[in-house]
């Protein structure tokens, strides 16, 4: 279902509203809930603080996603470079639906059972498997040395919503998502 378009013409008191979002994201708790974060721009004229941000997150790219867990750390990263990404709550399904369609191991190998059977030494025998123990924190991403932490996402089928140049409280693309993240991700599988 496609996205209303929003009118050029933005009312002041939208954009002061937009404005305040910092202040939602900070009141967000850090709970250790999975974020999926999605880069959308490039960094082309952009301060050096915001390039750092980026190469922390792990996010070369534009269309490179990572999966992080949501605590105070991150939260002020997520914050500092809330315009040059699209991030939300990520599900268990669409954290499946990653690790199967867009997951690669070292050596830029597909992500498949026996793949993850051989490396885990049948520990873990699918891929599934392996992303309930990633959802449930029984194993770190960072203690996968074989499994690379970066997904190379397609850009959304059918285009960004709106412009990569507004919120998406406006109608655009760039911030937080909410649960909408997994509609985007599945868009960009």
């Amino acid at each position: 279902m496609p996205m209303p378009k929003l009118s050029k013409k933005i009312s002041p008191l939208k954009i002061i509203e937009l404005k305040k979002t910092k202040d939602k994201i900070s009141k967000l708790p850090a709970d250790g809930r999975w974020i999926a974060v999605v880069r959308i721009r490039g960094t082309v004229n952009r301060r050096k603080i915001e390039r750092d941000t980026l190469a922390m997150l792990r996010l070369h790219k534009p269309n490179h996603a990572v999966i992080i867990p949501l605590n105070e750390s991150y939260k002020g990263m997520l914050i500092k470079v809330n315009h040059l990404i699209a991030w939300g709550e990520l599900n268990l399904e669409t954290l499946k639906k990653l690790l199967k369609k867009r997951g690669r191991a070292v050596g830029n190998k597909k992500l498949t059972d026996e793949l993850v059977k051989e490396y885990t030494k049948g520990a873990i025998k699918t891929v599934d498997e392996l992303a309930e123990k990633i959802w449930n924190k029984e194993i770190k991403i960072k203690d996968l040395k074989w499994l690379k932490p970066i997904f190379r996402l397609h850009p959304p089928s059918g285009g960004w919503r709106g412009t990569v140049k507004r919120s998406y409280e406006l109608g655009g693309s760039y911030g937080y998502w909410g649960e909408e993240i997994n509609k985007l991700l599945e868009n960009m599988m």
